[in-house]
């Protein structure tokens, strides 16, 4: 067909879209994520982003699943390798010290994604899916209670991070254990 345009068949365009939201979303917040800016990141038409998504809330909330669910996967492959409590410790240590504090990127995703679930329901299936997620993995080592503990001591620390003055000492890895080891020795 000569003169006619031909459609690119392109089956990884909705996923580089996915990502490239969670590139503007770290760069500008989610206020600052619009179709517009995601598709310039993509390196995609505007018409992509109606194609394949039904609103710039069905695209935050696949973006968001998508961020939520390879956190959670990534402690499930830190908390693989323990095989006791001893072990299973040292892996939230590690994963505090390499897979929270690795990037500002996944660091500022998830502060945003806890501000827009704290203020829209509609994504607070996200990040109660990831918290059980985490729990879960960590109720295989500690009891319940615990685990809610070492939970909400890794989300404070991400906070702490994101905005203390002193989180210098906070990712200091003798103090991280320090902490993990006085959750799990009170709730025996």
């Amino acid at each position: 067909m000569s003169g006619s345009s031909t459609r690119r068949f392109d089956p990884e365009r909705k996923q580089r879209i996915i990502e490239a939201c969670l590139d503007v979303i770290a760069e500008r917040g989610v206020a600052g994520t619009s179709h517009r800016a995601v598709a310039a990141e993509a390196h995609v038409p505007l018409g992509s982003m109606t194609y394949h998504f039904d609103g710039i809330d069905d695209l935050l909330h696949q973006a968001f699943e998508r961020f939520a669910d390879r956190s959670a996967a990534t402690l499930a492959r830190r908390m693989a390798h323990a095989a006791n409590a001893d072990e299973a410790c040292e892996q939230v240590a590690l994963h505090i010290e390499h897979d929270l504090f690795g990037t500002r990127r996944s660091l500022i995703i998830g502060l945003e994604l806890y501000t827009l679930a704290a203020r829209n329901p509609a994504f607070r299936d996200i990040t109660d899916r990831w918290m059980a997620a985490s729990r879960l993995e960590l109720e295989r080592f500690f009891p319940p209670d615990a685990a809610m503990l070492i939970d909400a001591m890794i989300e404070g620390l991400m906070l702490h991070r994101a905005l203390g003055k002193e989180s210098r000492s906070l990712q200091d890895p003798a103090i991280i254990r320090a902490g993990i080891r006085r959750i799990v020795t009170a709730d025996q």
